[in-house]
């Protein structure tokens, strides 16, 4: 008895040395998830945090599922949403998140170079560089992951309104739509809704006007600025100026100013008012607040009848701060979030949702509404001019950061106050050459 009673013990003691040094083994292993799914609760959590505008309601909903979706998919990665949600500028909330040390890990960036020469972000690793066609290089380097392709802007428009207006074909020149508003008018409908409460809202019609007679001219026109070459005063600039404001003033909705971004599709479907200039963004929005509401798109033609859209690409996407990149396990984290993110069936659901033009190597499959399918022809006809907004272009003709939302702002007081519009762009000049003067200090 006294035998057996000794080998079970020596058994026993084996057993729990085998058992120890097992645990010892597995809890020495600190590398994080960045895969599928584990289910080795073991291993060490890593958190970040992610930051993107939320101007889209759509597009926040799209982004804050796949942040869900890849949790789920790797519980040891914890990632904080962080994302914009005030009213004011996306760059601005993204400066005061920096002042007060809460700048994400992984941030939407759109004013690339402004973060760059302030040393917070951080060149894209090449692994995910890897996964689009061509990303637009500042330096040499690649610092974005596109969430997608810049896609062209135009009208939205009820086709009753269009209908009951007795319009029965889209406007071949900018003259033609402007006789179409006059029609409109006349059938008791507001022609054009504006969300001017949400100052970015206010680039949709004055890049188009600026698109039209300046970048579709002259591509460089902001580093010849920079350079006291061209002048907000010139012609050109005036003419633009003066259409933007004579739209502005006769057929826009009055209460434009105290109109969020928001409100425009409740506006259009509601039969206030009977077009919205926007993106393709606002599919998915108006499709979602009334599934009945009839609607089409068009790119609105200049003055000669030529197509000019947003469409070039700009160094803009997903990007990690540099003091997160700094962080090994941050990285890695971050890294196997956007390849998630930009997995085939991941990423097709999301510019499915957004209706975003893909920007990835991989392109998914889509099914795509008859409004998407006229962006897509337009961003893929070498006949149609592609330019960017003042603010998306970098490198030389990269305008002061501070000057975009100043500018917006001036021109709507321009209308408001209905001054004259050379007097207006001759502060535009002055307060450009501050800038400029500011930046190089």
């Amino acid at each position: 008895m006294k035998t057996k009673r000794k080998r079970g013990l020596v058994l026993a003691l084996a057993l729990l040395v085998t058992s120890a040094l097992s645990a010892c083994s597995s809890s020495g292993d600190t590398n994080t998830t960045t895969g599928g799914s584990s289910g080795n609760s073991t291993e060490s959590k890593v958190t970040f945090s992610i930051g993107y505008a939320t101007g889209d309601p759509a597009g926040k909903q799209a982004i804050s599922e796949k942040i869900k979706a890849f949790m789920e998919a790797n519980p040891n990665i914890i990632i904080k949403d962080i994302s914009e949600g005030t009213s004011s500028s996306y760059l601005d909330w993204l400066k005061t998140k920096d002042a007060v040390g809460e700048f994400p890990d992984l941030v939407e960036m759109r004013d690339t170079e402004v973060f760059l020469k302030a040393n917070k972000i951080a060149e894209l690793p090449q692994e995910v560089q890897n996964l689009f066609d061509s990303v637009p290089a500042i330096d040499g380097k690649v610092y974005n992951a596109p969430m997608g392709l810049n896609a062209p802007e135009g009208i939205i428009y009820s086709k009753k309104a269009y209908r009951d207006a007795g319009i029965t074909e889209l406007p071949k020149t900018y003259d033609e739509f402007l006789a179409d508003q006059e029609k409109l008018k006349a059938s008791g409908i507001t022609p054009i809704v504006v969300g001017g409460k949400d100052i970015f809202h206010m680039g949709f019609w004055l890049n188009k006007f600026l698109i039209d007679q300046v970048y579709a001219i002259d591509p460089d026109w902001n580093s010849k600025r920079t350079a006291k070459q061209v002048s907000f005063t010139d012609d050109n600039v005036v003419q633009a100026m003066n259409d933007y404001k004579e739209l502005f003033q006769n057929y826009v909705d009055k209460g434009w100013l105290s109109t969020g971004d928001n409100q425009t599709t409740s506006i259009l479907i509601s039969g206030k008012a009977a077009q919205l200039f926007s993106g393709p963004w606002m599919f998915t929005q108006i499709e979602e607040a009334d599934p009945n509401f009839e609607f089409g798109f068009y790119a609105l033609p200049d003055r000669q009848g030529n197509i000019n859209v947003v469409g070039l690409p700009s160094p803009a996407g997903w990007s990690l701060s540099s003091e997160a990149a700094k962080d090994q396990a941050k990285k890695e984290a971050m890294v196997a979030f956007l390849k998630f993110f930009f997995d085939k069936e991941q990423y097709g659901e999301f510019v499915s949702v957004t209706n975003t033009i893909p920007a990835t190597k991989d392109k998914p499959e889509l099914q795509v509404s008859e409004q998407m399918q006229t962006v897509l022809d337009l961003a893929e006809d070498s006949n149609v001019k592609k330019s960017l907004m003042i603010n998306q272009w970098y490198g030389e003709n990269q305008i002061p950061s501070q000057f975009r939302n100043w500018y917006y702002k001036l021109m709507q007081d321009l209308v408001v106050s209905n001054t004259d519009v050379k007097e207006y762009m001759e502060k535009a000049d002055a307060e450009y050459d501050s800038n400029v003067a500011s930046n190089q200090q």
